[in-house]
């Protein structure tokens, strides 16, 4: 409608909307996010300046950080951890909530390093941040072409791995310190490496005890997978049938919720005198073990669904059998030293 064209009112809306058909051809109607008539002509002339620029000169509009993090929540929203993502954003809005993506550079960059630093966060909390900055500049140029280029981001050095898991004996001591249901938990995640959200989520339909196969259908990288069931895991699952018709586990009937670290896991571990150890961990100490016992990295790398080896190599100190012969190499025992060239004597011999 004619009368439409430009600013205009609509009933039971305070701002003023746009509609217009921009240089390049779009057509647009929406809000302008104002009630104010002069702000919001002057957002229709920068949507017609832009869509002119780009049309005629190749020169893409400017595209606010805010916009930005909105699209990528969007695309994100269903990531196991998006709470946490939102939170990063929110938090990197003190240093980016008023640039557009054009002015993002290495300076800014440094001044989150400097910001986060100074708060007393480590470099793996700093690392967080900086990954999710280069996450969404890099959607916004490769993806969306809203930005034809990005400063590099480089994560900070001396991040500190967790290295923790427990003896088969502290297994053992934590398992009947638990609650049943807990206990079951703690079981199955030792025999199949699964995740909290991979085990409270599992589903009857998605298991075969006769193919000794559970399926997943939703992991942390977002593709399903297969897990192979050991006699360890049928067990446990064995004992919960008939508990629930959907669930293979749960509390008092009910199914379980994700976060499994509540009060219940709390008591079990000061029971069991364990101290500085997480849920998550049972996956590190499931995938020692398999190390300790032989499994390759590259076995190691398909039973736990990870997606890259380097996932899995730092797990290879917990296998050494390779080594072993050139270890021997060197033994006083075995006459290995005969093998040693004394450079020093032969050195010294000629001068």
């Amino acid at each position: 409608m004619a009368r439409n064209e430009g600013v205009y009112r609509r009933p039971n809306s305070g701002n003023w909307w746009i509609s217009t058909t921009l240089p390049n051809g779009k057509r647009v109607r929406q809000s302008s996010g104002t009630d104010i008539k002069e702000d919001a002509e002057a957002y229709l002339a920068k949507l017609k300046l832009d869509a002119y620029r780009e049309t005629h000169f190749g020169i893409k509009p400017q595209r606010s950080w805010q916009e930005a993090v909105v699209r990528y929540l969007e695309l994100k929203q269903r990531l196991r951890n998006i709470a946490g993502v939102r939170q990063i954003c929110r938090s990197l809005d003190r240093y980016l909530g008023d640039m557009q993506l054009s002015q993002i550079n290495g300076d800014v960059v440094w001044t989150i390093i400097q910001g986060e630093t100074k708060k007393g966060n480590k470099p793996a909390t700093v690392n967080r941040y900086l990954a999710t900055v280069r996450g969404i500049l890099k959607m916004a140029r490769d993806e969306w072409q809203w930005i034809d280029t990005m400063p590099k981001i480089r994560l900070l050095s001396g991040e500190v791995e967790r290295d923790r898991w427990l003896t088969h004996e502290e297994a053992e001591r934590l398992i009947r310190c638990c609650a049943p249901h807990l206990a079951a938990l703690v079981r199955y995640a030792l025999a199949t490496g699964c995740r909290a959200g991979e085990i409270t989520g599992l589903e009857w339909s998605r298991v075969d005890l006769n193919r000794k196969t559970a399926w997943l259908n939703r992991t942390k990288n977002g593709t399903p997978r297969g897990v192979p069931l050991n006699e360890d895991a049928i067990e446990v699952l064995k004992e919960q049938i008939g508990k629930h018709l959907r669930y293979c586990f749960t509390y008092q009937g009910q199914p379980l919720r994700a976060d499994v670290t509540n009060t219940a896991w709390h008591n079990a571990l000061n029971k069991a005198g364990i101290e500085d150890f997480r849920f998550h961990d049972l996956r590190h100490t499931w995938a020692s073990w398999h190390r300790q016992a032989g499994t390759s990295c590259d076995e190691l790398k398909d039973l736990g669904g990870w997606k890259s080896r380097s996932m899995v190599d730092r797990y290879a100190k917990f296998a050494t059998e390779n080594l072993l012969s050139a270890a021997s190499r060197i033994e006083r025992r075995g006459g290995g030293g005969k093998n040693v060239i004394p450079l020093a004597h032969s050195w010294h011999s000629q001068q």
